[in-house]
């Protein structure tokens, strides 16, 4: 092979310009497919170094040695050319695996919106985590929610969009909704905007559900998610300590989506309604991404209401401050509560 190259300048350019093709495409590759492939360039050049031997044992024309160079410069193009594509095609597919199974996170302060493989758009808020179970290629599209997120979802009449959160299943087909699912929250709450959605209980022997409609907020409490399908219909009224049986709430519909509570955060605005300072602090720790300590246990139960868009962390307790009997300190990303009476 090297005395076909010493003696033909234009196939040794041709030979040195493949051989960089190769070892730029193929850094990343391990030592292993590298030697696989040096492998069968060499099988072939020493194929046509074979003939080429053969040829030289008698008189041979100009034209047939320039058919056997063509012969040789081509096939090591073939079969570099091809394991390209074979590596990348492995590349890909490797890929392909990884979107199967993916995670996407937000984290305290932080909110991003996303788009699914089936066109669906989704927004997270702070401190949440979106798992999608498969690339939505089989007969469902499925995903698992700990936190909260706005979908908007592409109608695919035979293939249903499912989100799994804390022991419920909602399902939809194509529709606008929001799921509010952290672990510290006591309740599941779905509310729906456009569309319709069916929500279920995970592994319910009883096969019962809740069908909601636009402008409503479904609230499951996610004890009764996990314990209630346990009981018969008519055991559950009076098992001791029962938890409460979902309820549909209706929302404001004559505001703008941008101004009602449920979703506002998604257009960047912090809204929160004469509701305790416990549960505001949870909503202001996963906004501005501090840790919020309570000196004072009557604070938490202050009701307390509020927005906020674009203040930062010490405009926003400035303001709380005004409005309400409290003292707060602020060292970085912890802050005191106490009260000022």
């Amino acid at each position: 092979m090297h005395i076909l190259l010493q003696q033909d300048e234009s196939l040794q350019q041709q030979y040195d310009l493949l051989a960089r093709i190769w070892k730029e495409k193929h850094d990343d590759i391990n030592e292993e497919d590298n030697i696989n492939a040096s492998n069968i360039i060499s099988r072939i050049m020493s194929r046509a170094t074979d003939e080429s031997t053969d040829a030289d044992m008698v008189t041979r024309p100009k034209r047939r040695r320039r058919r056997l160079i063509t012969y040789l410069a081509f096939s090591s193009f073939v079969i570099i050319t091809s394991a390209i594509l074979f590596y990348q095609q492995r590349d890909n597919s490797r890929l392909t695996e990884q979107v199967k199974s993916e995670t996407i996170v937000t984290h305290k302060g932080s909110r991003l919106q996303t788009l699914l493989a089936d066109g669906t758009t989704v927004w997270l808020n702070a401190d949440s985590k979106l798992h999608c179970n498969n690339d939505f290629s089989g007969a469902t599209r499925e995903v698992t929610l700990e936190g909260e997120a706005f979908f908007d979802v592409v109608k695919q009449a035979n293939q249903p969009f499912i989100v799994h959160t804390s022991g419920i299943d909602i399902k939809v087909l194509g529709t606008a909704f929001n799921v509010k699912s952290y672990p510290e929250d006591k309740n599941v709450e779905t509310t729906l905007y456009r569309g319709s959605v069916e929500v279920y209980r995970q592994n319910d022997s009883l096969n019962t559900s809740r069908h909601l409609v636009p402008n409503h907020t479904l609230r499951i409490s996610k004890q009764a998610a996990n314990e209630v399908p346990q009981l018969s219909e008519e055991k559950r009224p009076l098992a001791k300590d029962a938890p409460a049986l979902p309820f549909i709430i209706p929302i404001d519909s004559t505001k703008q989506e941008s101004e009602r509570m449920e979703t506002a955060w998604v257009y960047d605005q912090l809204k929160f309604d004469v509701i305790p300072f416990e549960e505001v602090a949870k909503k202001l720790e996963r906004w501005f991404n501090v840790t919020i300590t309570f000196t004072d246990e009557k604070v938490k139960k202050i009701n307390v209401y509020g927005s906020f868009t674009d203040e930062t962390v010490e405009e926003a307790f400035a303001a709380l401050k005004v409005g309400f009997p409290i003292n707060y300190k602020i060292n970085k990303h912890d802050i005191l509560i106490g009260s000022s009476q």
